[in-house]
């Protein structure tokens, strides 16, 4: 019997098991450098999103492939509050990332993709797709993968990490993009409002500068960063993705989000990933809505 799943935000991703190695610097090409001790955890852009949408009060499901491995059941343990009805065991081994992360929290990753690399979708998958409030998604699965998710959903939210070009058909389907500076430019070139060429909304985020918010019917509105002192950037981006995603559900009203939905859940990602970079590793550093909630009144009541 097919699982039937209900969820306010459904993220369709990767999870992998993130290597992280200290660095007092990430080395250039053809460089060794030495590092601190390696710590292993769970982690992968889905994963990260889906435990961040989780931890800040929204009902989340995730779409995801896991090695039949250790790193599967890591990360099994690691999605908390996060429905996995809909996880596939496959035969290929979980993903792994390999982080470098220097002294001033600064990062660099590589990815093998691992069980990600043949994620699909069951047709349970694809109702409970066509059933949640807001779907989100990322570039660690296949592209194919992502594209059935974003035609088969009501609201849909692409993280376009890592960068690439993304086909017409594809953006077509998108409802939000998310995007970094160089992600942006990517698939837009240097101009960013380029980018409502090809989808009606997006969010460029600007790392401790904040993110702008960019939509065919307003001026660009940017919101400030939050100043804090950095330990360590890693699943800063997906803590930002999750917690938007899960604002706009909690917000959005007869499945219409207004730009002042849309400002509003900008400004509590930003908070969340403010909270994330101030803690070491990708899950463990996502903070929980208590927290957030907290932060926000700070800085915007």
């Amino acid at each position: 019997m097919e699982p039937v799943v209900v969820a306010d935000v459904l993220v369709v991703g990767s999870a992998n098991v993130d290597l992280v190695l200290p660095v007092q610097r990430i080395p250039r090409p053809g460089e060794t450098v030495l590092a601190g001790a390696m710590t292993r955890g769970p982690g992968g852009k889905g994963a990260n999103q889906a435990v961040a949408s989780a931890r800040a009060g929204a009902r989340t499901a995730m779409v995801v492939a896991l090695g039949d491995d250790d790193g599967g059941a890591l990360l099994r343990d690691a999605l908390e509050g996060v429905d996995l009805s809909l996880a596939t065991t496959s035969d290929a081994p979980t993903g792994t990332a390999i982080i470098t992360v220097e002294d001033g929290g600064e990062n660099s990753i590589v990815v093998a993709p691992g069980a990600n690399g043949g994620l699909t979708l069951s047709a349970a998958a694809l109702t409970a797709i066509g059933d949640a409030k807001i779907v989100l998604s990322q570039l660690e699965i296949p592209f194919p993968t992502v594209q059935a998710a974003a035609a088969a959903a009501k609201y849909f939210v692409l993280n376009a990490a890592p960068a690439a070009e993304l086909p017409d058909e594809l953006l077509a389907e998108v409802d939000l993009l998310v995007v970094n500076e160089s992600e942006a430019e990517a698939i837009a070139g240097p101009d960013r409002s380029a980018l409502l060429k090809q989808v009606p909304a997006a969010v460029v985020t600007l790392g401790g500068a904040g993110a702008v918010i960019l939509t065919r019917e307003a001026e660009e509105i940017a919101v400030p960063g939050v100043p804090v002192e950095v330990v360590d950037t890693t699943a800063a981006g997906d803590t930002f993705c999750g917690v938007l995603a899960a604002t706009l559900a909690a917000e959005s009203a007869n499945d219409s989000i207004t730009a002042s939905d849309l400002t509003n859940a900008v400004r509590r990602a930003t908070v969340a990933a403010s909270l994330s970079v101030q803690a070491a590793g990708a899950i463990p550093s996502v903070p929980h809505g208590d927290a957030i909630d907290a932060r926000y009144a700070e800085v915007y009541l």
